[in-house]
């Protein structure tokens, strides 16, 4: 019997979530999408795609820029990362690791 792939959820993901499946679930938060107390732990491979396309649909007005977004999401967005990317120095992230 094969077992389903799943998300381990934000808080379990590399540096607090720091992968792009992290992103797309913090686009998801920042977009209304989700709670922002979503992690999406458990969440099968499927269910992540369907977000997945729903952010990118919730993208496209704004192609995909953090500078063209309303205040108001633009705000919480940059809230959810400063939150996440402080937690991943934390953790020992470094984003310059990713460079090779």
């Amino acid at each position: 019997m094969s077992r389903q792939k799943t998300y381990v959820g934000l808080d379990d993901d590399a540096f607090g979530g720091m992968t792009p499946t992290g992103n797309i679930v913090r686009d998801a938060q920042a977009f209304g999408l989700i709670p922002e107390e979503q992690t999406c732990a458990g969440w099968s491979l499927g269910r992540i795609q369907q977000l997945y396309d729903q952010v990118s649909e919730a993208w496209r007005p704004y192609g995909h820029m953090v500078s063209r977004l309303p205040d108001d999401i633009r705000d919480r967005h940059q809230r959810i990362y400063g939150a996440a990317i402080k937690r991943a120095r934390e953790l020992g992230w470094a984003p310059e690791l990713l460079d090779d």
